[in-house]
């Protein structure tokens, strides 16, 4: 029988046990030891079939147990020190509040945005890595207490889960999450009635949504939820899923994360007092119609679009996480249209501004497309990518929006990605550093702030606690880390085990056929990882390329290997889902089961178990496609060696004491599947000759001591770079920062004189242009000069109208290839050398250090000069030489330096 009605009955807690909701609702419990092991305590039993969350093991606690508990002395006292220790961590200063009393300029408050959110498994809104990263930052933010208040949507199913068919065809399953039983607070009104945010739709319609809040320790995280009455049956469904849908779908989806979630934080300020954001960070381009929400609300205080463009720019930082086109959201002109000005949403808001915003106006762009990348970089003064590959990577794809300026003048900078270390570290490997180093609680260290070197690359936040640092490693005797190696590795073989029969059994098969699971798995056997998303660029089954060699790996009489494998394909990703297939195929043959499985249904909860028993993880994408690739990160903070081609943070940080870098055919292979075939082959070939031999080579004791000095060296060195706190430490000090003090610089007199400036620029723009220019230097011969002289240099420039305070002119010079062009280019101004002629001409002069040997020449330029721009490339507007226009001792672009 089926209910006709669906409600949740909570517990009803002994006044002595009250402070478990508080602890519960804040999912600083899902990193932080001591607030699990509490819960555990509650009900030992109950814990795993719980899934470890603390809101479904109250919920199912037996009212006798509870008041055993109430009566239980040393309980209550664990229950108030646990208590006492969140209080202390949300409310007392931590890292952000040192530097606001040490006279940092530090924003208010900030907004960050995106699309999905992986902070627990207990709330499954994340598909993959772009959500654990966003609740990686979260938590960081939270550890150091930067004021952040996060924004994203609450899908009703969650991404998917993942079985398996009898031959190993992917299925997808979506249960219907009830907020209710998840650990969220709906945002109410002073009157008790929900708050709401309302979006205009075509045809007279409405999209409404209430507020679901999340606690991420001291970050707030707000989630919008699109399934109320107030909604007809399509409106509802908005937030139905994570990545579902038709395009209209994920349209209003990306309408109500941006312009929504800019009116919930809204309210949400309004409500509890909390500072109003200065700075708004668009995790991706799902995000950016935020900035046409704060286009609309300046719009009211009488700013017109241009001026109040230029305040939504200064506090807007943007993070591209995709290194390929496809990878962007990308919606028709003509649906976008359909959706705003008078019939939709931000009625004051001209239409064609805000369809010139996305429009792909550089060469080879569509102009029929709305690119969410494109608005997301227009409307952002500060953007960046995710590791210093995927910087350059992203320069070089968004280049057409900066035309006449090298890639590596593009203004998008790096923010490597990091980790946070007490969600990833296990207990195990937290437990046998900190026990070299002193007492303390698990906790206190680590929980952030920047101590350089400390158990988890950050110091603590609090005013006193027990600083541990990563360099203790290096004290721990060879026995106990291989001892420890083991022990994860065992605990890995049971989890593996557990879920392999369970998969089977929903895969149809009976018990008397799965005896053959007891023996999948050798403790003692060298394991390596794989587990991610499963687009075809991260090359699930280039494992697979050779299977007979495969097979004589994993079966080695004397060095074998083991693979655990993971993965989710999208679910219209058919071609995905054959490489799932054949890699469930192959790991089902009798000959292999023993020693590779795949694992249905990837997540938060798996991978942490996944990562700290492996020994090596397997990264193997298509280079230069893998934007940062955290996993490999958390992997390595459990002492996990690296096994990847050199992309994303691995390019930035590989040494070979850390792992290995498998060799690619960037430049040798004719076709994708030749480069396949190279690639694997020295894939084979590292684990083959490399990576087992040395974790098989054992001294006198049975210890490999070159393995064990690689796991040290990687915890020791590596482990302080990957972590979340550095990498929020960036963002405050490199970006936030710098977008706080510039939204404070534009006063409403100020944006508009800032607008008034650009318009004027750009309409003159086509007048500017650099006339002459004449170079002398007594040691240039032929062609030639010698190391440290200097070349005089006069230019002539046309500045169609504009004053010489509205342009910089610069002499760019550096090393040339055998193309004439610049590399390593360092650029030196040029200051104004007298009056202009009757025909606008300026004359410049400065002199060239020539300081460097070799092939070196040099071009001038000029560039757009205000003191409100974050770089001279902002406006993407430059004036060259024209041909013919140089003259002089040293002719065109290239001295030859002896």
């Amino acid at each position: 029988m089926k209910a006709i009605r669906r409600f949740t009955v909570r517990p009803v807690l002994p006044d002595s046990l009250q402070p478990l909701q508080d602890l519960a609702r804040n999912l600083r419990w899902s990193w932080h030891t001591e607030t699990r092991e509490l819960f555990q305590a509650v009900d030992p039993d109950g814990w795993r079939p719980a899934d470890a969350d603390p809101v479904r093991l109250l919920g199912a606690v037996s009212a006798g147990r509870l008041a055993e508990l109430a009566g239980d002395p040393q309980f209550l006292r664990r229950l108030t020190e646990v208590s006492d220790d969140l209080r202390e961590y949300r409310d007392g200063p931590r890292w952000y509040q040192d530097q606001l009393a040490a006279g940092a300029e530090l924003p208010a408050a900030v907004a960050y945005f995106s699309p999905e959110f992986g902070v627990t498994a207990a709330l499954p809104q994340y598909s993959g890595g772009l959500g654990i990263l966003a609740g990686d930052h979260l938590k960081a933010a939270s550890d150091l207490g930067v004021p952040l208040i996060g924004v994203g949507l609450l899908y009703r199913h969650g991404y998917f889960r993942q079985t398996l068919s009898r031959d190993g065809w992917q299925q997808e399953h979506y249960p219907v999450l009830d907020p209710n039983e998840l650990p969220l607070t709906l945002v109410r009104e002073a009157d008790g009635t929900p708050s709401r945010v309302v979006l205009a739709l075509p045809g007279g319609r409405s999209l409404h949504a209430c507020i679901w809040q999340a606690q991420v320790g001291r970050v707030p995280l707000l989630l919008l939820d699109s399934d109320v009455e107030e909604n007809a049956a399509g409106e509802r469904d908005v937030t139905d899923r994570l990545y579902g849908g038709g395009s209209d779908h994920r349209l209003l989806q990306e309408m109500l994360l941006g312009i929504g979630g800019v009116r919930a934080v809204r309210t949400y300020c309004r409500l509890t007092g909390t500072p109003a954001p200065e700075v708004f960070h668009t995790n991706e381009g799902h995000a950016g119609f935020l900035g046409l929400e704060r286009i609309r609300e300046l719009s009211e205080t009488g700013l017109d679009f241009d001026a109040a463009l230029e305040v939504v720019r200064a506090g807007t930082v943007f993070t591209t996480h995709t290194p390929v086109p496809a990878g962007i959201d990308r919606f028709d002109r003509q649906l976008v249209a359909r959706h705003f000005g008078d019939d939709g949403e931000l009625p004051g808001v001209a239409v064609d501004r805000i369809l010139r915003l996305g429009m792909e106006t550089y060469e080879g762009g569509e102009p029929g497309l709305f690119n969410m990348a494109v608005m997301g970089l227009r409307l952002a003064q500060r953007a960046n990518g995710v590791s210093t590959l995927h910087g350059a990577v992203s320069r070089e794809m968004f280049s057409g929006l900066w035309p006449g300026f090298d890639p590596s003048e593009v203004p998008i900078t790096s923010v490597t990605n990091g980790v946070h270390a007490p969600t990833w570290v296990a207990p195990e490997v937290f437990r046998l550093g900190a026990g070299k180093v002193g007492g303390g609680r698990a906790g206190d260290a680590l929980e952030g702030g920047p101590v350089e070197g400390a158990l988890d690359g950050e110091s603590l936040g609090r005013p006193t606690g027990t600083l541990r640092r990563w360099d203790a490693v290096a004290g721990i005797p060879d026995r106990e880390i291989w001892d420890l190696r083991r022990v994860l590795r065992e605990q890995l073989v049971t989890e593996v085990r557990k879920r392999l029969y369970a998969s089977w059994r929903r895969r149809g098969a009976g018990t008397a056929e799965l005896g053959w699971i007891d023996g999948v798995l050798d403790p003692d056997v060298l394991t390596i990882g794989f587990a991610r998303r499963v687009p075809s660029y991260k090359r699930l089954t280039l494992m697979l390329r050779d299977r007979d060699r495969l097979t004589e790996l994993l079966l080695h009489p004397e060095h074998p290997i083991q693979i655990v494998v993971a993965g989710k394909a999208h679910p219209a990703d058919d071609g995905g889902k054959r490489l799932v297939q054949e890699l469930v195929r192959f790991a089902d043959d009798p000959r292999v089961r023993h020693r590779i499985v795949f694992l249905p249904d990837y997540g938060m909860g798996m991978a942490q178990k996944l990562y700290p028993g492996c020994d090596v993880w397997l990264n193997n994408p298509l280079r230069p496609l893998e934007a940062c690739g955290t996993s490999g990160m958390k992997a390595a903070l459990n002492g996990c060696l690296n096994l990847s081609v050199r992309d994303g943070w691995w390019d930035e940080w590989y040494e070979p004491d850390f792992g290995w870098a498998i060799p690619t055919a960037d430049g040798s292979a004719t076709d994708e599947d030749r480069r396949d075939e190279l690639e694997a082959n020295a894939l084979y070939a590292l684990i083959e000759d490399r990576v087992a031999p040395r974790f098989y080579d054992r001294d006198a004791e049975g210890l490999p001591e070159r393995w064990i000095e690689m796991v040290r060296r990687t915890l020791a060195t590596l482990g302080p770079k990957v972590l979340a706190g550095r990498m929020v430490r960036e963002y405050v000090e490199r970006l936030y920062a710098p977008a706080a003090l510039a939204r404070r610089s534009l006063d409403p007199a100020a944006a508009r004189e800032l607008a008034v400036w650009k318009a004027r620029v750009r309409a003159a723009w086509p007048g500017v242009a650099v006339d002459h220019v004449e170079a002398s230097a007594a040691s240039v011969t032929g062609g030639s000069a010698e190391l440290g002289s200097t070349l005089s240099l006069r230019v002539r420039i046309a500045l169609g109208g504009l004053d010489p305070d509205d342009v910089e002119v610069q002499v760019v010079a550096g090393r040339v290839d055998s193309g004439d062009a610049i590399a390593d280019a360092q650029a030196f101004p040029l200051k104004p050398a007298g009056g202009h002629d009757l025909e606008d001409r300026w004359l410049y002069e400065g002199p060239l250090a020539l300081d460097r040997t070799g092939p070196y020449g040099y071009t001038v330029r000029v560039l757009p000069c205000h003191r409100l721009l974050a770089s001279g490339a902002e406006l993407g507007l430059v004036a060259m030489p024209a041909e013919g226009a140089v003259d002089g001792t040293a002719e065109g672009a290239g001295v030859l330096l002896r």
